[in-house]
């Protein structure tokens, strides 16, 4: 356990930061596996619903800082392409 008092703050700090990520990293998470098995199944339009929603959460977290620029990206660029190509 901390001692010093900005230890005893980083841990404080760390416990916030740490449920915010996996807040997001599940959003992003649970979003990607919906629009995939949605494209599986065929159903492009409701995959195409919920792209702006995906983007928003993508673009979000970038900002915040808990995925990386280019992780963002690379993700929103697959599933356009993977829509893409199913329809």
């Amino acid at each position: 356990m901390p001692i010093t008092k900005s230890a005893k703050k980083s841990l404080r700090k760390d416990i916030k930061r740490r449920t915010r990520n996996i807040v997001y990293k599940n959003k992003i998470k649970n979003l990607l596996k919906e629009v995939k098995n949605l494209v599986v199944q065929k159903k492009i339009k409701e995959a195409e619903k919920l792209l702006p929603q995906l983007y928003k959460i993508l673009d979000k977290a970038t900002k915040v800082g808990v995925i990386k620029k280019n992780n963002a990206s690379r993700n929103k660029s697959r599933l356009t392409k993977l829509i893409n190509k199913a329809s």
